[in-house]
């Protein structure tokens, strides 16, 4: 679904007290009875509450649904991004909105923008939208959650992406340095670069070769697996060498030296990111070599002379005392086990493996097979179980202090424009 900002900037307090009140309610009822919502938002009187969602409704930030046996309403994907982006204006993380650059099977991808216009990437995942006719044939899945399950699955996805790539920039991987998330959107950092699937022709393919295998490699070492790793998820950043001045044997001066290139990858996608003692530990790690090895010999005619690397001796390198276990440091940021076993049972029951074929150029993501994880009723911080009366709670949503003015996330950006999207702005429309 697009992301439609137009009506953001009318909301009012008491819109934005009861959007998050149907938020709330949707823990536990697959449809949100009015009577609840009036409850939970800490409105007085009723008009104001139903004005609230007449105007939300309108916007289609929450829908009633067809037949159902008393008057209520469910939060839309259109809501669950209004609460992010509001949460992630009052952190004062973004500023404004730009081009969708990427469009993948469970996730959307846009360029956005900070007051002091640096530009970053926002990514929004949407679990379910192309599994909903699985999802309904796999009732017995769902029997015990409400059919909201597929909006907590996609913060919970967000939840792990962030929870990983903190982890990675911080022990030495090139990856998207991540900067907030909300609910079931990250922001990072945007990479000047492009996929490799759009690469045609590289100087050195058995060097680059050499870099993504060893890049599986120490990701094993740190207990990890990529789980998606191919030319959807690997980004070509081109970065520029130092010009050789003087030669290294005669030390005489080059005439008209020009500074080289060189190919860096950066990896993205890691929602479905798996510890190395998983049970399908192998299978993914297989997986993840084989995508490069069928992508080298089709696109660049390169074979490897050695064959693997083995799941085996990878394993070894995560085995030893000294070694630094990042799925542990993972599961102690807050991302629990039990949360990993619930994502991947929704994924393994919905038929969701990897995230496929976007368009566009910059983070693009991959449609081949792929595994996630995820979890159950806990660690809903983003104010999904906190009181809507409470003045500071994690997403600051409902404070009138703490309210942007109305016209703030449409004024005119200051960013500047980059070679992979120009920044729009809805207010300028």
């Amino acid at each position: 679904m697009k992301l439609d900002t137009k009506a953001l900037r009318y909301l009012t307090t008491e819109d934005w007290r009861v959007l998050t009140a149907v938020e709330m309610g949707s823990k536990n009822h697959e449809v949100v009875p009015t009577p609840l919502i009036t409850q939970l938002s800490g409105l007085r009187g009723g008009s104001g509450v139903h004005k609230s969602i007449s105007t939300l409704a309108k916007a289609n930030l929450i829908a009633r649904m067809k037949n159902a046996k008393y008057d209520g309403y469910r939060l839309t994907y259109g809501g669950l991004d209004y609460l992010a982006l509001h949460t992630h204006l009052k952190r004062q993380t973004l500023y404004s909105t730009g081009n969708c650059i990427g469009v993948g099977k469970e996730s959307d991808i846009y360029v956005v923008a900070s007051s002091t216009g640096t530009q970053f990437i926002l990514k929004i995942h949407r679990l379910g939208r192309i599994s909903f006719r699985s999802i309904k044939n796999n009732r017995d899945y769902l029997k015990h959650r409400s059919s909201a399950s597929w909006l907590y699955m996609s913060r919970l996805s967000a939840l792990k992406e962030f929870a990983f790539m903190k982890v990675l920039r911080e022990n030495g991987f090139r990856v998207p340095e991540p900067v907030a998330q909300s609910r079931h959107t990250v922001v990072m950092e945007l990479i000047d670069a492009f996929p490799l699937r759009q690469i045609q022709e590289v100087p050195n393919p058995a060097g680059l070769y050499a870099e993504l295998i060893d890049i599986v490699l120490r990701l094993a070492s740190f207990g990890l697996i990529h789980g998606d790793f191919n030319e959807f998820n690997v980004l070509i950043r081109e970065d520029e060498m130092p010009a050789v001045e003087t030669s290294a044997d005669t030390k005489t001066e080059i005439p008209d030296s020009k500074p080289g290139i060189t190919l860096t990858p950066v990896i993205i996608d890691f929602p479905q990111m798996v510890s190395i003692d998983h049970t399908n530990a192998e299978m993914y790690f297989d997986r993840d070599i084989n995508c490069i090895k069928r992508f080298f010999e089709r696109r660049f005619n390169f074979v490897s002379d050695e064959p693997g690397p083995l799941f085996a001796d990878a394993k070894k390198l995560a085995g030893g005392p000294k070694s630094k276990r990042l799925d542990v440091e993972v599961e102690a940021s807050g991302f629990s086990k039990k949360m990993a076993k619930e994502l991947e049972k929704y994924m393994q029951e919905v038929g969701v493996d990897g995230d496929v074929s976007h368009e566009g150029t910059g983070h693009t993501e991959d449609d081949s097979d792929a595994s996630g994880t995820f979890s159950g009723e806990e660690g809903l911080s983003d104010n999904l179980c906190e009181d809507p009366r409470d003045k500071d709670g994690s997403d600051g949503l409902l404070n009138p202090s703490n309210e942007i003015e109305p016209d703030a996330f449409h004024e005119q950006s200051k960013a500047p424009v980059t070679n992979i999207a120009r920044i729009t702005l809805e207010g300028n429309e």
